[in-house]
């Protein structure tokens, strides 16, 4: 079994935190990327040769591959970045389809019997181990993962048509605007989550028939699914069947695809619930990274946190409320940070408030300035989401 991970999308919807990184890079969660989930689902299932394939800004997701995920070479097992090679001429990725086809060398190197393509930048636990048995025993060209979403939200998704024995798929749309609901719930869809298992020999030949048609966008839900669903080689697999040791009730089935301001934020808030909808502490199907070698967090000069996630390094002499801090972050002496998330060595200055913000790194909030308290302002200064987050970007100053 390889694993291949697409990790090459700009992320333009997650400005302005994909500003100066690839969206598999952002952090998430105070010391995680967003990378590290898929990668732990596929070690933690002794999936343990992964290619990750890049593209865009990929320097900061590189360095932490590279620096992270370190397998054991005497075994022959690996993580690695690979970027955009151009093996096909001077072009560079036209879609996630086309990512494969340039990338094949890859497969031809391994000779798996099969090839898990996952996408990179989704918070969830999976063992892709379940899928793949029952890959196998549907003797399927591909299976793709799916998950129950409310039907109105299907323009986000590709949705997957079942067949009448839950496992064919009749069809398979990219995006559509009014799709079919399912026969037991009229008002939800199954959503692909972007996770594939080909047989080797399907995806091969799946591939070049796409480079072959002028006509295609060479994206894997575009193109190649559709593809392999009129050839009846699809099969799907629902995500609510998956269990992996030390779920909850609550957080098994979870997923969530952070790919704009506002479901990045809700999903950090998911974090900090009383009983949160996603448990970080799950030790029986770790979620693993890097944390820096960093003192433990320090609470001083009065300084309070509640329901939040406070990371090494970090130095607390305001009030934290509801907001998750990654390493470094400093909240000076009357200082007040409320619902808001801040990446490393973010500072806030004192006296200063922060409501409903994501601060990326090294922002620094001078003494007495305000961000989530005035609208009007915000709105001029800053990137506001439609659900009303307030972001600043790496380095951004403030006002």
């Amino acid at each position: 079994m390889l694993g291949i991970v697409l990790a090459g999308g700009e992320g333009k919807r997650l400005m302005p935190l994909t500003a100066d990184r690839a969206k598999p890079a952002v952090t998430f969660g105070g010391t995680y990327r967003l990378v590290d989930f898929v990668l732990s689902n596929l070690v933690n299932a002794d999936i343990l040769r992964i290619c990750v394939l890049t593209q865009y800004k990929s320097h900061s997701l590189d360095r932490h591959i590279t620096t992270t995920w370190r397998m054991s070479s005497l075994l022959g097992n690996y993580v690695t970045p690979v970027p955009a090679q151009q093996r096909l001429g001077p072009r560079w990725y036209l879609g996630s389809a086309d990512a494969l086809l340039q990338s094949l060398n890859l497969v031809h190197d391994e000779q798996p019997e099969y090839v898990a393509v996952f996408g990179a930048d989704h918070v969830y636990r999976m063992d892709p181990r379940q899928m793949l048995r029952q890959h196998i025993e549907d003797g399927a060209g591909v299976t793709v993962a799916g998950i129950r979403v409310p039907r109105a939200q299907s323009a986000s998704f590709g949705v997957i048509t079942p067949g009448p024995d839950g496992h064919g798929v009749e069809r398979f749309l990219e995006k559509p605007a009014d799709p079919p609901g399912l026969p037991d719930d009229p008002e939800t869809v199954f959503a692909s989550m972007g996770n594939y298992i080909f047989t080797t020999k399907t995806l091969v030949e799946a591939l070049h028939r796409d480079a072959e048609d002028e006509q295609s966008v060479h994206d894997m839900g575009g193109s190649i699914l559709p593809q392999l669903t009129a050839r009846g080689e699809a099969r799907l697999y629902d995500f609510g069947d998956n269990h992996v040791p030390g779920e909850t009730t609550r957080d098994q089935g979870y997923w969530r695809d952070v790919g704009t301001l506002d479901a990045y934020y809700e999903a950090h808030m998911d974090l900090i619930a009383e009983r949160p909808a996603f448990n970080l502490y799950n030790r029986q199907w770790p979620i693993y990274t890097h944390s820096g070698q960093l003192s433990p967090a320090r609470f001083s000069a009065g300084g309070i946190a509640g329901e939040s996630i406070i990371s090494a390094g970090c130095l607390i002499r305001g009030q934290v409320t509801r907001s998750v801090l990654s390493p470094g972050a400093r909240v000076d002496p009357g200082a007040v940070v409320q619902g808001s998330v801040l990446h490393d060595n973010v500072r806030i200055g004192r006296g200063a408030v922060v409501r409903g913000a994501v601060l990326d790194k090294n922002v620094e909030v001078p003494p007495g300035a305000t961000i989530g308290v005035n609208p009007e302002r915000d709105a001029e200064l800053y990137t506001v989401s439609k659900g009303g987050v307030i972001a600043l970007g790496k380095g951004q100053r403030v006002s």
